[in-house]
């Protein structure tokens, strides 16, 4: 099995090719920083930036799967940091990427979006809600949503996971998965159960065309 990895480099990307690898993906990775992808048996790197079609083309041959971890960035940690990356980066990476991965015969799409976007707006804590209303966390939500909608509206076969606030715990987690806010989700998720829930969805048939709220139990 072969999967294509946005966001390699991200603290959740990390995780996720740790785990493909022990479960015996084959990884192609596309980065605009190779070098802060450790070379490893099973890893392939590509270097170029993920809204590019050329670069795309290069990195999915022979993809089975695809999982996205990328997310508008910013400087910093603070909320009213500057951004890295441009606003509607996200949706411009799934503009490119839906038609490429048809193209290909993806077998399904995994992206990672957040608790808090679209209609589960309504189901988040009020003060994080003023952060995303007030705060340049807000423009991620924004965009998240538009990369949202054009998986939705496409043919290929996707999973969208929508995790709530991410730790870097390293224990073993249960994962609550929550559809229209039923049963409600806690809270909390580590980064390294987002990283296997990511994983398992892509062969998981009663996810395909979901959007999952996932949390720990």
């Amino acid at each position: 099995m072969k999967l294509l990895l946005l966001g390699a480099t991200g603290r959740t990307g990390k995780l996720v090719l740790k785990k493909a690898l022990n479960k015996g993906y084959q990884v192609n990775c596309l980065s605009r920083k190779s070098n802060r992808i450790p070379k490893s048996e099973g890893v392939t790197i590509f270097e170029g930036i993920p809204n590019n079609e050329d670069d795309l083309n290069r990195a999915i041959s022979g993809c089975d799967y695809i999982i996205s971890v990328l997310n508008i960035s910013r400087k910093s940690d603070f909320p009213w940091a500057s951004l890295r990356t441009p606003k509607t980066y996200l949706s411009d990476v799934l503009t490119k990427l839906v038609p490429i991965a048809k193209e290909h015969n993806i077998k399904r799409i995994s992206i990672c979006s957040a608790w808090g976007v679209a209609e589960t707006k309504n189901d988040i804590p009020k003060w994080f809600k003023w952060f995303i209303n007030n705060s340049n966390i807000g423009v991620a939500y924004k965009d998240h949503e538009r990369q949202e909608k054009i998986l939705s509206n496409s043919d290929v076969d996707w999973t969208i996971v929508r995790p709530v606030g991410l730790t870097n715990s390293k224990r073993e987690e249960r994962i609550r998965e929550t559809f229209d806010n039923k049963p409600k989700p806690s809270i909390l998720i580590s980064r390294k159960s987002v990283a296997n829930h990511l994983l398992e969805s892509l062969e998981k048939d009663a996810l395909i065309k979901k959007k999952v709220v996932i949390s720990k139990e």
